[in-house]
């Protein structure tokens, strides 16, 4: 129950809060219920306002005196870069609760120095930042379970750093068995989607909820009011017009109602006379109004110390508010409390209830008294250690002080680069850089880490407009415009239809920084990327032998890195054999210490891994793969993780590790939303499984989603592997024709490339797809030339496509023997390179004429089963069928009595698809008598009656097609 102060006005006394929490019941009960089943984690979604931290106070309160301990910390608005504080502030008063915490524990000594007594020594450090935090969190998942029963609350995770958001998903993979967590947030105000930064999914065995607090109805409303008010009636008129003002936020209501207090006898009226008198009242004025009235009944020396609160913007310690306030004595801060107008936020840190009436307070402020306040303010954070470089900025801007603001922001942005906050970067120095007070010295300089921060980073929308922007500033230098052109080339050829506009500011970039030629030639490796549009190879293989001949004597530093991060990966996914020779020239990850450096190493590796992965050589490019991530972890790069989990996407489907792709690709394309060489491979991958699944709707969509059709603007190696995914999909439809014009247009775009190393994903496809409309003169053409294309490149998996390749022509010429030779060449290419689902494909494609392969079918479509591809194991039974074998069940007689059985999780999937009973039999090589038989199972096992209600009782793994069948 929340402190309940009463004030005089007129003959009323009015409460500052409801007594009794109102219209709350079912969510308290829930939020109790699910702290009791430990472990657990509970979300409390809400506006501003709504009474999330009213309800969790509630649960904390009966929990005190109990078993469980409970520890509340609220997160603060500000970013610094000092990731995990809210969590080491929870646990810092935990000693009395402490029993015997792991060794692993000691490495908590310098973050909870008020448990060093209880801790064990330190452990030796590790040398590693990547290890370091991993150490850091289970140090912290031992020591709340060596507190045994614990309920944490975290208030506020919208504003948590990314730190501390990582440490709450490490320890909530696997919690301590007594533990609770409990996090507040607003969605609005989420960095990401999700209040973990990801999509979450408790293990088993962990009890999880998700509360949505919502605001209050009319009735709520009244019985808000009428607590506030004691025994005091509201009519229901009265609460409606109250609730249409408020729009039912409790805040809102408890602060109307404080501003309210001279008017008791109107909060009987009816609801026109209600209407009039609210009429005449805007909320946010009202608000204003109440916090000042507040304030003004206190001393002069208590309204100081509200009003350094206020300018602060963060809850502070008593010694800083009367430092910054100009006053001494702890007792100011006592009747603040007591006036409800500060509240203490954490132990001995105090700041006001809500934002709307910090706010209000500052707003209120004349001018020079809140620069004044912001002067002292500057004075006395800069004395902390470490100083909170972001708020530092924030003051000295607002205090004017140029000189501070411009020192602090390039502080600020270089700790969060430094702490792996980019955006945090980025954002302070688009600040600076956009005031036209700053220097041309001082823009010159910052423009140049603007940009660099940008392409590190996932910048937010406006970057790459004002950078843009730039190329007109006067202050800027002629050789720092050249270099701002050149990021910005960069930064447009990743963004979605941008890629023929990005390359045209390279060049122009390239040409006009000849006298500098570490920038140009950073250009110049833009411009040798064969997969950046559909510029012939030739032209991208000039630039590349420039920069091979200069990257060969250049010294070992941060630029030879960086060219070496674009030139192997070049040559790589070109299918040069001699480019592995050039690996060599890449520093040992373990002697770069710098910062830079270190984030082109990453780079380096993951285009190294991204390369690979196009060509075949899958065990190297997971190689590189696991160790450019844990680069670019410690590097602080998110751009190169998210290029680097697109392509282990990619990897996992290749391997036939399906099961959580379909939630892996979502969360992915949520985060890297507007950069296209990651959500080009988000959607062929999401292209692929659709298929796999006869979703044809969805694959189409996904499919286009690359931009595949438009060849000048795309991922090139992404481009042809969607149309050939587009192919087998309309091939499967019957769609022939249609299935022809996309070969048509990928065999020209693979000419005009004259890189056939990309020709693994799209070739056999194309094949298939002429001889199917009868063309075999363009399928022999196609497979002649991928023969002479290949002549001296390494590409395993585009050898492998040649077998298949010849194998289709050698069926079409009435050859089953030579076809059988070359299917079991392509068989065996195709597993020597751990691909299952290929291998499964072209295992039914040799048997499809073969006398006696019911044995090898069979087998085939469990190993399709196995993978969830449902579509390709319904057309292999059908095989089966159609060579006069039974086909029971491998799982034997088995029955699944309410459950569905995998053929009806198929048929459930396609009916929340929408798709009819004739398409979902075409899809599985049934009748759609059978469908329908399946249909009225799924009907009844569900307990539902209609086709709209599947997609909603269908459980997430089902309709998502990531369940494994049982053996």
């Amino acid at each position: 129950m929340t402190h309940a102060t009463r004030l005089e006005a007129s003959s009323a006394i009015v409460r500052t809060s409801s007594p009794v929490l109102i219209g709350r019941g079912r969510e308290l009960e829930a939020l109790t219920a699910a702290t009791a089943a430990a472990p657990s984690v509970v979300f409390v979604e809400g506006e501003a306002g709504v009474g999330k931290t009213r309800l969790v106070t509630e649960l904390v309160t009966a929990l005190r005196g109990g078993p469980a301990w409970p520890a509340v910390r609220h997160c603060q608005p500000l970013r610094d870069p000092f990731p995990y504080g809210v969590i080491f502030e929870c646990l810092r008063s935990c000693g009395a609760r402490l029993g015997e915490p792991s060794a692993v524990t000691g490495a908590l000594r310098p973050y909870l120095p008020e448990l060093a007594d209880r801790l064990p020594p330190p452990p030796e450090p590790l040398g590693d930042p990547a290890a370091e935090r991993h150490r850091l969190f289970r140090a912290v998942r031992d020591l709340l379970a060596a507190l045994g029963r614990t309920v944490l609350v975290i208030e506020d995770l919208h504003w948590a750093d990314e730190g501390t958001r990582q440490m709450l998903r490490f320890v909530m993979s696997d919690p301590p068995p007594g533990l609770s967590l409990v996090a507040t947030f607003r969605r609005e105000d989420l960095p990401a989607d999700a209040p973990l930064g990801g999509a979450f999914r408790p293990p088993p065995g962990t009890t999880s909820a998700h509360l949505v607090l919502g605001p209050l109805d009319a009735a709520g409303v009244r019985g808000m009011v009428e607590a506030i008010l004691g025994d005091r009636a509201v009519s229901p008129g009265f609460a409606e017009v109250m609730r249409q003002r408020t729009a039912g936020i409790p805040f809102v209501v408890e602060e109307m109602i404080y501003a309210l207090r001279d008017h008791g006898g109107a909060l009987r009226t009816d609801g026109a006379c209600a209407r009039r008198l609210l009429d005449d009242l805007e909320v946010p004025a009202l608000l204003r109004e109440a916090m000042l009235e507040r304030l003004h009944t206190l001393p002069p020396g208590a309204r100081a110390v509200a009003e350094a609160a206020a300018v602060l913007g963060a809850p502070a310690t008593a010694e800083m508010l009367a430092a910054v306030a100009g006053v001494g004595g702890r007792g100011r801060i006592t009747r603040l409390l007591d006036a409800a107008v500060l509240v203490e936020t954490a132990e001995n840190q105090y700041g006001f209830r809500h934002v709307l009436a910090q706010r209000a307070v500052h707003d209120a402020l004349p001018g020079p008294r809140r620069q004044a306040l912001r002067r002292r303010a500057v004075r006395m954070l800069s004395k902390l250690d470490p100083p909170p470089l972001v708020r530092l900025a924030a003051h000295a801007r607002h205090a004017g002080l140029p000189g501070d603001w411009l020192r602090y922001s390039e502080e600020a942005a270089d700790a969060a680069m430094d702490a792996g906050d980019a955006d945090t970067g980025i954002e302070l120095l688009r600040a600076v850089v956009a005031d036209p007070a700053v220097p041309s010295a001082d823009v010159d300089r910052l423009v140049m880490k603007l940009c660099r921060y940008a392409l590190t980073g996932l910048h937010h929308d406006g970057v790459t407009a004002q950078i843009e922007g730039l190329l007109s500033d006067p202050r800027l230098s002629v050789e720092v415009r050249g270099v701002v052109r050149l990021w910005l080339g960069l930064l447009l050829i990743r963004e979605a239809g941008e890629m023929d506009r990005g390359r045209a500011q390279i060049e122009v970039a390239v040409e006009a920084l000849r006298e500098h030629p570490e920038h140009r030639l950073r250009g110049m490796a833009v411009l040798a990327l064969p997969y950046l549009g559909s510029t012939p190879s030739a032209t991208n293989r000039l630039w590349l032998d420039q920069l091979d001949d200069s990257v060969a004597g250049m010294p070992p530093g941060v630029l030879r890195t960086s060219l070496l991060a674009y030139t192997l990966g070049a040559g790589l996914i070109s299918g040069d054999p001699h480019a592995w020779d050039r690996l060599e020239l890449l520093p040992e990850p373990a002697r770069v210490t710098d910062s830079a450096q270190l984030r082109e190493l990453a780079r380096a590796h993951c285009n190294v891994a991204d390369a690979c992965s196009w060509t075949g050589h899958y065990g190297r490019a997971r190689e590189f793969l696991r160790t450019g991530l844990d680069l670019a972890a410690r590097a602080g790069a998110p751009y190169v993780v998210g290029t680097a989990e697109a392509t282990r996407l990619r990897l996992d489907w290749y391997r036939g590790d399906w099961a959580d792709l379909p939630e892996r690709a979502r969360g992915l394309a949520e985060t890297y939303a507007h950069l296209l060489p990651v959500t080009s491979e988000i959607q062929l991958v999401a292209g692929w499984l659709a298929t796999a699944r006869s979703e044809w709707t969805e694959a189409e969509h996904s499919f286009q989603a690359t931009r595949m059709a438009q060849a000048d603007s795309a991922i090139i190696p992404v481009a042809l592997a969607a149309t050939g995914g587009m192919i087998t999909m309309l091939l499967n439809r019957g769609d022939t024709d249609a299935a022809c014009a996309h070969a048509d247009k990928g065999a020209a775009l693979l000419r005009r490339k004259g890189l056939w190393a990309w020709a693994g994903d799209l070739a056999p496809q194309a094949v298939q797809a002429y001889l199917a409309a009868g063309r075999s003169a363009d399928a022999r053409v196609l497979t002649a030339e991928l023969d002479t294309g290949l002549n001296g490149l390494d590409a395993p998996l585009a050898h492998a496509a040649l077998p298949a390749c010849r194998a289709h022509l050698a069926r079409a010429d009435g050859a089953p023997s030579t076809a059988a030779r070359h299917f079991e060449t392509a068989i065996r290419r195709a597993r020597r390179l751990g691909l299952p689902y290929r291998t499964a494909q072209l295992t039914e494609q040799s048997a499809e004429d073969r006398p006696g392969a019911v044995g090898v079918l069979t087998a085939t479509a469990d190993s399709y089963e196995t993978l969830g591809a449902s579509m390709d194991a319904a057309r292999c039974r059908k095989l089966i069928r159609g060579a006069g074998a039974a086909t029971p069940s491998h799982r034997g007689s088995r029955g699944y009595g309410n459950q569905l059985s995998p053929r009806e999780r198929d048929v459930a999937r396609l009916l929340a698809g929408g798709r009819t009973n004739r398409e979902i039999a075409q899809a599985l090589f049934v009748s759609r008598r059978t469908v329908e038989d399946h249909v009225a199972k799924v009907f009844r096992k569900l307990n539902i009656h209609s086709r709209d209600e599947v997609a909603r009782a269908l459980p997430a793994p089902d309709r998502n097609g990531t369940d494994r069948p049982d053996r």
